[in-house]
């Protein structure tokens, strides 16, 4: 069992910089894939962007290509994700999770069967 602990939330203005987060208990020797994930209450939970670990591969949705960067660092166990540039729709609760997605999944929630338990991130206009 994997588990997964975020921080680095909290509250920002437009036009500012967060970043966040994902502390694994445990890494496995096998690639697979670990991304960010965001939800407002009342809508689907959003893919942001994600990583393959096997190859530090990186895939982005659309509204946040060019500003948010994920990255990983294996000594730690510990996925990033900088955000620069917020904007009051970033507004969110966001997790990390963990799964083996397929290049052509890596931001579909289905695909990740690890998740933390999540932490906010205000932007305020």
């Amino acid at each position: 069992q994997v588990q997964l602990v975020e921080s680095g939330g909290g509250s920002v203005q437009a036009g500012g910089s967060l970043r966040l987060s994902c502390a694994a208990s445990k890494n496995t020797p096998s690639a697979y894939s670990r991304a960010w994930f965001r939800q407002v209450p009342g809508k689907e939970r959003e893919g942001v962007a994600a990583l393959y670990t096997g190859t530090g591969d990186t895939y982005y949705a659309y509204s946040v290509r060019g500003r948010f960067t994920v990255s990983q660092d294996n000594a730690k166990n510990t996925l990033y994700l900088q955000m620069d540039d917020l904007k009051p729709e970033d507004t969110a609760m966001y997790y990390c999770a963990r799964g083996r997605a397929t290049l052509s999944t890596m931001l579909a929630d289905y695909e990740y069967n690890y998740w933390g338990q999540g932490t906010q991130v205000t932007v305020s206009s």
